[in-house]
């Protein structure tokens, strides 16, 4: 989970402002705040289908007009399946992980999928060392 160095903006920054900032950071979504209060998501898909889909100019578009308002959040007691599940079944590619409303990280489909990734490696070894001792 990426958690202290989650990346920000606001409603009132530009589409072309929150790009640039998501991809100095090589991320595909910013969550959207207010303070410490959470307004909403804003993504990769926001942009090519809010803005470059509809002709607008990212560069005169705020990201509070055309972010994701309803944002799927998830707990630090959510397991990796469960968080897993969550994306599948919501179709989303970013959970922030939020406590008492605070937000403590966010984790990405990529995310998941690697830790999923050395998880089962780990599982690998085990079971060839085990198969190699006996």
């Amino acid at each position: 989970m990426k958690g202290s160095d989650v990346e920000v903006t606001t409603a009132d920054a530009s589409v072309v402002a929150a790009v640039e900032q998501m991809n100095r950071r090589n991320i595909g979504a910013l969550l959207v705040m207010d303070g410490e209060r959470s307004l909403g998501i804003f993504t990769e898909r926001d942009v090519l289908t809010r803005v470059i889909g509809k002709g607008r100019d990212p560069g005169r578009t705020p990201v509070g007009e055309v972010m994701t308002r309803s944002v799927i959040s998830i707990g630090p007691e959510t397991t990796v399946k469960e968080a897993m599940s969550v994306i599948t079944e919501k179709r989303c590619r970013h959970l922030p992980v939020m406590a008492g409303g605070r937000l403590l990280g966010m984790i990405s489909a990529g995310d998941l999928t690697r830790w999923t990734v050395r998880d089962q490696q780990r599982t690998i070894e085990e079971l060839v060392d085990y198969v190699q001792r006996s």
